[in-house]
């Protein structure tokens, strides 16, 4: 009997250590570095933002010691599949498609996109007021993929590598609005004073058909473990308070949605 008992326990032991996520573990995480307030680059070249601290936060719920690594947005979920970072936390939309390549967690918050455009351009935000307009988006997102599906053939839509090349290009006269996430706006642009001029048109969208259930943290298809450790950690640092107190660093409202 007690043979069989030790046999087992070498086992689960084994098992414990070749499958679950482990306390100590090294984690990589891949973000953007270029999506106020969410991630971006301070001036000493900080990584800093609501999702740096939200992920700073996971690794320490879950016992992991984490490195950042920088990557442009359009080669996010590639980087991911050539094992460049273990997971990516990046304000990603969970979307049906993007779900065809890896695998999420839970949302860790959920923000509607609009519109925006200069004070007093009377656009009225339909494929018909905003045909023959130029309508600037970042390249490879959910807001690009509405654009595409929605106003195709009534505007032009322009793609930019970042979102701050489309803002610019709008304060320039080259486009005539733009489309992103309200929050990223409001406080990468409309709040600032390049963006004093602008201001948010028409209604919120957010239909999960192309804006998804959320921003999640995506992983390698196969990483249960780490999968499960990471949402763990989400529903532990939204009951210890943790998420409340970066929340509110960030936020006057919560971010976390319904």
């Amino acid at each position: 009997m007690r043979k069989i008992l030790t046999i087992m326990a070498a086992v689960l032991t084994v098992s414990l250590m070749t499958g679950a996520a482990q306390a100590g573990q090294k984690v990589k995480i891949g973000t953007e570095g270029a999506y106020p307030p969410f991630n971006s680059i301070d001036k000493d070249g900080k990584l800093v933002g609501f999702d740096i601290d939200i992920a700073n936060a996971l690794c320490d719920a879950a016992g992991f010691e984490c490195e950042f690594v920088v990557q442009d947005w359009d080669g996010m979920i590639p980087g991911l599949l050539a094992k460049k970072y273990d997971a990516i936390i990046a304000s990603m939309s969970i979307t049906e498609e993007r779900k065809k390549k890896v695998d999420f967690t839970g949302k860790y918050y959920n923000t509607p996109a609009k519109f925006f455009a200069r004070k007093g351009s009377g656009l009225e935000i339909s494929p018909e007021g905003l045909k023959g307009k130029i309508i600037a988006v970042q390249r490879a997102t959910t807001h690009e993929n509405f654009l595409n599906d929605n106003y195709a053939g009534s505007v032009t839509v322009k793609s930019y590598a970042t979102q701050d090349e489309a803002y610019l290009d709008i304060v320039s006269g080259r486009a005539d609005a733009g489309i992103a996430d309200s929050v990223a706006v409001m406080d990468g642009f409309l709040g600032t004073a390049e963006g004093k001029d602008f201001e948010f048109v028409g209604p919120d969208f957010s239909d999960p058909k192309w804006f998804g259930d959320g921003a999640g943290i995506a992983v390698r298809k196969g990483e249960g473990d780490l999968l499960n450790a990471l949402n763990a950690a989400i529903d532990k640092i939204r009951a210890d308070g943790t998420y409340a107190k970066i929340n509110a660093k960030y936020f006057d409202f919560d971010v976390y949605g319904k």
